[in-house]
């Protein structure tokens, strides 16, 4: 890998605005888009609904420590069923959606991207270090869009304002372009207001990903949008799609099924699919005989 192919990688920037009113985060995520839209075989409606889910949940996670995460899953009566994405501080994404084929109607006039997951909930759980339990918040969903929800929660149940830019960019061919998502979040003592300012602002933007098909560093893009405020950068990250699923962590799920069901699987091997990044795993009717042999000396 060059230099400059280096300076191009997915990748997550921190910053502060220099009056100390504004946080900032910029993240491109075009090769991880591309690898989630690879696993799961996704349609482009699947790829962009959970190019944008997994571009907010990364922007959301780098506010937290080591291996702490977000998890966020949204659920309604599009076709798209529903959506999981997780992602920690590490730059680790992972997510999938339930149903990755799903397109819309596009002879329907009317038919608009929020209609892909349709109306119902939007969920949050954060897994914070010394808490016994996740922290878990659920909103209805307002348009299905994914950026308007996932803004209108920041500003319900985080009770931050903010300003949000997430998506997916396509070519003729319907190739992913670029990825790519900005927050931008108000802090304690900003004056009222700016935050709305910033808003209608961005607003007037082009889409986020248009800034990486013109190959303009995150380092600029992080200046750039909210020019001529000073903006004073506070940490980088590289982030990519990523599961710790192995054949380890299939068998010690399996070791957690009773007796019964493990003697059901008795004879067989099983092949056993990772939702999260669509990897398989092959277990061997010696592993599942070994599984049914500790089960049964646990009774005993």
């Amino acid at each position: 890998m060059n230099k400059k192919e280096f300076e191009f990688k997915d990748r997550l920037i921190k910053g502060i605005t220099k009056d100390g009113n504004f946080r900032i985060s910029v993240v491109k995520t075009s090769d991880m888009v591309k690898e989630a839209q690879q696993r799961h075989k996704l349609s482009l409606l699947g790829t962009t609904i959970l190019g944008r889910a997994l571009t907010a949940t990364m922007l959301l996670a780098s506010e937290l420590k080591g291996e702490e995460r977000i998890r966020l899953r949204m659920e309604g009566d599009g076709p798209i069923g529903f959506l999981v994405a997780e992602a920690n501080s590490l730059g680790e994404v992972r997510g999938y959606v339930g149903n990755p084929t799903a397109e819309l109607d596009y002879t329907n006039q009317k038919a608009k991207l929020g209609d892909g997951l349709g109306l119902g909930l939007l969920t949050f759980q954060k897994t914070l270090y010394n808490e016994a339990e996740p922290r878990t918040s659920t909103i209805q969903i307002m348009n299905g869009d994914v950026t308007s929800d996932i803004a209108h929660y920041l500003t319900q149940s985080e009770q931050i304002p903010s300003a949000l830019m997430l998506d997916v960019g396509f070519d003729d061919e319907g190739k992913i372009t670029e990825a790519g998502g900005l927050l931008i979040q108000k802090l304690p003592g900003a004056p009222e207001g700016q935050i709305d300012m910033l808003q209608e602002r961005l607003s007037s933007f082009p889409a986020i990903h248009t800034f990486f098909e013109d190959e303009q560093y995150i380092d600029d893009v992080i200046h750039k949008v909210l020019s001529p405020i000073q903006v004073k950068e506070l940490s980088r990250q590289l982030v990519d799609f990523f599961c710790r699923c192995n054949k380890d962590r299939f068998l010690n799920a399996l070791s957690m099924l009773s007796f019964g069901d493990l003697k059901e699987m008795e004879g067989e091997s099983q092949e056993i699919v990772c939702q999260y990044c669509n990897n398989k795993e092959h277990i061997s009717k010696d592993e599942i005989a070994n599984l049914i042999t500790a089960a049964q000396a646990k009774m005993n």
